[in-house]
Parts: C-alpha cells; structure tokens; sequence
C-alpha cells in the first residue's frame, strides 16, 4: 500500500487538514473540501482546483 504524501504549513510547519470551505467566484458559491493549517488557518489550493473550479462556473454563466 502506498502512503500518502502529506502537505505541511510552512509558517507553523504542522500538517494541513482537510475541511469544507465555501468560496464565492461571480456571485456563484462554491463548496469544496480543502487542506487548512488547524493552527493559523492558511489554505492551499491546488492550481487544478481552481483553474478547473473557475472554468466550470465561467461556463455555467455562459449559458445562461
């Protein structure tokens, strides 16, 4: 089994954790689980996230 590799904070240095965060992008909310430091609260995105969360609620307003 392989072991998962693990994200730290770089300003506390403790390993992030996942949780539900809700993000509004043009007036649209958003919900996702993210990594988040449980001491200072930093989140990390990764970029596939966003470009491909952005891109699916630009298309959305597209259409209508």
């Amino acid at each position: 089994m392989e072991k998962k590799s693990t994200l730290t904070c770089s300003k506390c240095n403790v390993e992030l954790q996942e949780f539900e965060a809700n993000f509004v992008y043009l007036e649209k909310t958003l919900q996702h689980k993210v990594l988040r430091c449980p001491e200072c609260g930093q989140v990390y995105l990764p970029e596939e996230m966003v470009r491909g969360r952005i891109r699916e609620v630009e298309d959305s307003l597209e259409e209508k």
